[in-house]
């Protein structure tokens, strides 16, 4: 089952992204600091959560006649090892692209590292010649 995640799931979160038990207060003030940006989903089996990842929700600056031209960017996708090539990470990007559509994204990227390039390529995302980087 893959859900948005809430407060009730921090601490999940937290240990998912490798963050100290000493951070997890601060780690909860970024959270609720960024709870309208930076949407949490978590995958769960079994009643245990098992992976995650983030829909950031950014805006661009208004223009060709639209005030509402925000866009989204999916970060730290994490399925634990013993839980991949299950179609985790997948339904985790299923879950992201309905709230993508559901919020009438513009587009969404994602900034891959290489062993994760041909999973986002399975999941329908594609080399774009205009999206350039600047490192």
């Amino acid at each position: 089952m893959v859900r948005m995640a809430g407060v009730d799931d921090v601490v999940a979160l937290a240990e998912l992204r490798d963050i100290e038990p000493n951070q997890l207060p601060a780690f909860t003030d970024w959270m609720a600091a960024h709870a309208k940006t930076h949407l949490p989903f978590v995958a769960e089996v079994d009643g245990q959560i098992v992976g995650c990842a983030w829909l950031l929700v950014a805006e661009r600056v208004p223009g060709n006649g639209d005030l509402d031209r925000r866009f989204g960017d999916i970060q730290s996708v994490m399925v634990r090892e013993e839980h991949r090539g299950q179609s985790i990470g997948s339904a985790l990007i299923e879950a992201i692209l309905t709230e993508a559509r559901r919020q009438a994204l513009l587009h969404v990227t994602v900034h891959s590292g290489r062993r994760a390039v041909d999973f986002y390529l399975r999941n329908g995302f594609g080399h774009h010649r205009q999206l350039l980087l600047w490192p």
